[in-house]
């Protein structure tokens, strides 16, 4: 029996997706047959109780207090990037100077410039790098996109997003991270509406036109700590147009205000032969009409997408046994794992999170100046 190759991971970030990464890297083996061993080596962050707290829970050998201190290390061979969005530009230029391979958390950048300069750094330095848009590794998407490609459907007409959340709706929630540009970049058009350009894109093809609307409902919110108040510079709610390279129409809406929504994804995509749905709230299933049923009898029918034939459904439980959001994750991981042991880059890679803000930012400088953009890549 040969021995797995060891690939030791250095994490930076230890809250929400430093607990789903930590979890995927620990269950991919239980899963996934594969050539490859994921040690958590090292987990990062700035407050040395709570990441000590977060290594000891999530299984980590060590921790640090200094990302930097990390790239520095040689028994580190992937960079994990679960930070603010502001810092992983810097990081992930550091890593892949350094020969690391990198997963970076979405948005990958600030700006399309910093995105596209990370793209060229890891492509440099010849390291896998990998965005982790883990809604792709649902196998009722990856399912979806074998039914498009198969020409299921037929010619793709209409796609139609919606990513709506409820979190943020009150007004005495204070200014987080997630509300200050200079940390994130934008609101919701990074966090939510980033996630349906992806979707969109892996499934239908690329964008060439947006127009945007972006609104912020409440303009000052607490200061975390302080009795006063700031400005929250960032979107609460945005909504797009878009036209696709192969003639589709795009309507996208993201919203942190959607009262009841607690993660309302949703895809829907209409062709000239069926149409598909899907709902993250129901991610094991995916909903198809089909044109060439019998009259009388056609209906959008749920297919619950935990059979063997559907992609990667078979690693885990008997047909019918649904699985999680986490799950994802993993499926996400052994794509990254199954690159580095290959070399071969999977997607999406650091050139799909480049081309996700080309989209994003054009969706942003429509919603200042009114402007339909053409999308330049």
């Amino acid at each position: 029996m040969s021995l797995k190759r060891k690939v030791r991971i250095g994490m930076i970030g230890y809250k929400f997706m430093g607990k789903a990464h930590s979890h995927a890297y620990r269950d991919l083996p239980f899963y996934f047959d594969t050539d490859i061993d994921p040690v958590l080596q090292t987990i990062v962050g700035r407050d040395e109780a709570s990441v000590k707290r977060a290594a000891d829970k999530f299984g980590w050998l060590s921790y640090e207090t200094d990302w930097r201190r990390l790239i520095e290390r040689n028994d580190i061979d992937v960079i994990d990037i679960g930070t603010p969005n502001h810092l992983h530009a810097d990081i992930a230029i550091a890593a892949a100077q350094a020969g690391k391979h990198i997963i970076c958390e979405k948005p990958l950048a600030m700006q399309k410039e910093q995105a596209f300069t990370m793209w060229k750094a890891a492509q440099k330095a010849n390291v896998i790098h990998m965005i982790s848009h883990n809604y792709r590794f649902a196998p009722a998407i990856q399912y979806a996109k074998k039914l498009i490609n198969d020409g299921v459907i037929g010619e793709i007409y209409h796609v139609r997003a919606q990513y709506l959340q409820d979190w943020l709706m009150d007004a005495d929630f204070p200014l987080v991270w997630r509300l200050k540009k200079d940390i994130c970049g934008s609101g919701t058009l990074g966090d939510l509406m980033a996630h349906s350009i992806d979707l969109a894109r892996f499934l239908v093809g690329e964008i060439k036109e947006v127009t945007g609307m972006m609104e912020t409902f409440i303009q000052k919110r607490p200061v975390e700590g302080e009795p006063t108040m700031a400005d929250v510079d960032v979107d609460d709610a945005v909504a797009a147009l878009a036209k696709f390279e192969n003639g589709a129409f795009g309507v996208f809406e993201a919203s942190r205000f959607g009262k009841g929504n607690r993660n309302g994804n949703r895809l829907e995509i209409n062709g000239s032969k069926g149409s598909l749905r899907w709902d993250m709230e129901n991610m094991n299933t995916l909903q198809l009409y089909l044109d060439n049923d019998v009259f009388g009898m056609q209906g959008f029918r749920t297919i619950h997408c935990t059979e063997s034939v559907h992609p990667y459904a078979g690693a885990y439980w008997p047909a019918g046994h649904g699985i999680g959001y986490e799950h994802t994750f993993i499926n996400l991981m052994h794509a990254f794992m199954q690159g580095i042991s290959t070399h071969v880059n999977p997607s999406p890679s650091f050139e799909d999170g480049y081309r996700n803000q080309v989209v994003l930012d054009a969706i942003a400088k429509s919603a200042s100046n009114g402007a339909r953009l053409k999308i330049k890549y």
